[in-house]
């Protein structure tokens, strides 16, 4: 166990909340990415190849937790999966705890960038990123809870601008898929059509992959946060909730609560779960990008089902499925039960071999004010939640340590796409399995 100290950044990355599930998911792609890295590295070195500009050789960093022992097992895990490479990277272990503020502040004033994976945020994240905000430290995690988000940075945005610290919550499936996705496609509206569109549909075509107990728990935190309270109800209803600018845009966004039918591309829809959160970050990157979108910019997301009967009763199905999992999540007793006897237990998720041959393929239909049309896909060749968040989660951290500079983005809140843009993308596209695309036909499904 590494003693801590104030010396300044001894860790580029510091991997907080490393033995949860998708914290050790986390580390070992880390692990295994900076190992290959170095090796890469070596090999250019040796034969006088110019060697890429975020060189990975001299990145240190760290698994941080309370549980000393289970820090220690996940460790030993890393040496073990690389004990036959010469390039294995050395992993320190830090111990802090998010009740003792002393311990975060010692880990975060020497260290670069942070990597969150402890939720629920709602109950747990608050302090590490009082500690980031204060200390300047840059912060990256993959919650989807939006009213997380409103409420950190109403209470932090001043501290994170006057240190400098960059936090950048959603870095997994929520909300870079959607979040790039749309930056993607207004790029490439800008270049096809001289303008951006002013209206942009997302559909999950497909997906394969599973929910951990962290999940559900941090499911279960937002329905208790708002189950007794109208006002947090009604944030959370709103989709400009992280808009924080003088003028938000007061545009009525669409919203796929319900069955409904895709007459332009004969399918049905349902809801997609993760809407909430999503749509929120899409119209602050807008925001923070001056508004490149257009203040009048609207969008929406939703599950593709298929066509005729068939996708009619699996819309239906699944539309009123997440409507009794929802009122069923709100009353204390039934959300009690279902998280003790049904739902997945926290620290379980889907195995290796399921998150390996998971997969997601989302498709976005843009038109301009001209009525052009462009269609792009991201895709994912793993497990969403889990195989492709944590290379996404990985790579967020890494680009903000080695690819955005203190000076181009200053301290605040900020989101991926605002932040990071083409850097991420590549990275994503390089390294994580993560595809962005233009299909050129626009009526294809």
């Amino acid at each position: 166990m590494e003693e801590l100290t104030n010396n300044s950044e001894r860790h580029a990355i510091v991997l907080y909340g490393a033995t949860s599930f998708v914290g050790q998911i986390t580390a070992h792609y880390l692990a295994q990415f900076l190992s290959d890295s170095k090796s890469q590295d070596n090999s250019d070195s040796t034969n006088d190849k110019p060697q890429n500009n975020a060189s990975h050789k001299n990145i240190t960093w760290a698994i941080a937790g309370r549980d000393e022992d289970k820090l220690k097992k996940l460790q030993a895990e890393i040496n073990a999966a690389q004990k036959d490479n010469d390039t294995n990277t050395s992993v320190d272990i830090l111990i802090a705890n998010s009740d003792d503020a002393a311990s975060l502040d010692a880990m975060t004033k020497q260290t670069k960038v942070i990597i969150s994976t402890v939720g629920p945020y709602l109950k747990y994240g608050e302090p590490l990123i009082k500690s980031c905000a204060e200390n300047g430290t840059d912060y990256v995690d993959l919650t989807g809870e939006a009213i997380f988000i409103k409420d950190m940075l109403d209470k932090y945005q001043d501290a994170a601008q006057k240190s400098g610290a960059r936090i950048i919550n959603s870095c997994g499936f929520d909300s870079i898929p959607s979040d790039l996705g749309v930056y993607f496609t207004q790029q490439q509206a800008e270049a096809q059509f001289n303008k951006a569109c002013e209206v942009i549909n997302m559909r999950v075509k497909a997906a394969k992959g599973g929910l951990s107990g962290g999940t559900i728990a941090s499911m279960a935190t937002i329905f208790e946060d708002v189950a007794q309270d109208k006002e947090r109800r009604r944030q959370l209803a709103n989709p400009y909730l992280l808009n924080d600018d003088i003028n938000v845009p007061n545009v009525r966004q669409d919203n796929v609560s319900k069955p409904e039918y895709d007459t332009k591309h004969e399918r049905w829809l349902a809801p997609f779960v993760m809407a909430i959160i999503n749509t929120r970050i899409v119209h602050r990157s807008n925001q923070l990008l001056d508004y490149e979108y257009g203040r009048d910019f609207k969008y929406d997301e939703a599950m593709w089902m298929k066509d005729g009967v068939k996708g009619q009763l699996m819309s239906y199905g699944l539309s009123i499925g997440l409507l009794g999992f929802a009122t069923a999540m709100t009353f204390k007793p039934s959300r009690e039960f279902l998280s003790k006897h049904v739902l997945t237990k926290s620290g379980d998720g889907p195995s290796k071999s399921e998150q390996d041959n998971g997969f997601f393929d989302i498709r976005f239909f843009g038109k301009t004010s001209e009525n052009e049309t462009i269609t792009t896909k991201v895709t994912g060749d793993k497990d969403p939640g889990y195989g492709s968040t944590s290379s996404m989660l990985a790579q967020s951290a890494l680009c903000l340590a080695q690819d955005i500079a203190k000076d181009d983005i200053k301290g605040g809140f900020w989101t991926p796409a605002s932040a990071m843009g083409d850097k991420l993308l590549t990275r994503l596209e390089t390294h994580a399995g993560i595809c962005f695309e233009v299909i050129k036909d626009n009526s294809s499904n």
